[in-house]
């Protein structure tokens, strides 16, 4: 179980955000959290993945604290057991598929997590290309495949398919949705698109303001949107 407590003063196009956010997500839950931009909600993830501090409150993840501000606890991000995804690829461009795979694999850990990996998401066939010369949607495949093969309880997901077309997308989804279950993760994602949180949410939380509006399931937290 993920239990937050965020406090923290953000600075966006509108002025000042006061974000002040308290939730729990359940393990093996995928949560999106959607609402406009500059609403907070890239900020939350970070701050679970440590590349934000809060000014205030705590994250305890399966009752170990990762951040704590009465406790000064803030575990580093390579402490953290996350993968993440963002919309912007991250990737190295000169170096292949699989350095790409290999540079985020942990130093004790076996190389054939690679190799499972490359089968599973199916980038075999790209193992030695740069990944400079990837399509959009190979370079996000890339991305996820290099997320999960740390092998974290938890992925982060920033909107990592905005930029794709709809074949795409959906594809990726189906991806996600699989890995989520295969390998028994707690998946937080990011998200503007409302037919994909309606495919893939367990359960949304509404961000307005640097607030939580609503959470539930999808049909509570948008039975209003379907009157």
């Amino acid at each position: 179980m993920i239990k937050l407590d965020l406090h923290k003063k953000l600075y966006g196009a509108d002025g000042l955000i006061q974000l002040q956010v308290k939730t729990d997500i359940q393990k093996n839950e995928l949560v999106t959290l959607y609402g406009p931009s500059g609403a907070g909600k890239t900020s939350i993830i970070r701050m679970i993945a440590g590349l934000m501090k809060p000014d205030l409150g705590s994250i305890l993840v399966n009752e170990e604290t990762w951040f704590d501000s009465q406790q000064k606890i803030h575990l580093r991000t390579q402490e953290r057991p996350i993968g993440m995804v963002f919309q912007e690829y991250s990737l190295f461009p000169n170096m292949t598929v699989f350095g790409n795979l290999k540079f985020a694999l942990p130093r004790d850990a076996s190389e054939d997590i690679i190799e499972e990996m490359l089968d599973t998401i199916g980038l075999q066939n790209l193992r030695d290309k740069k990944t400079n010369w990837l399509s959009g949607g190979q370079k996000q495949r890339v991305g996820l495949a290099r997320a999960l093969v740390r092998k974290p309880s938890i992925l982060l997901l920033d909107e990592p398919l905005s930029s794709l077309d709809t074949n795409m997308r959906v594809k990726l989804q189906d991806d996600i949705l699989n890995f989520h279950k295969k390998y028994g993760l707690t998946t937080i994602l990011v998200s503007h698109d409302f037919h994909e949180v309606q495919k893939m949410s367990d359960r949304v939380l509404l961000i307005e303001n640097g607030k939580i509006e609503s959470e539930g399931k999808v049909g509570e937290v948008f039975k209003e949107t379907w009157k």
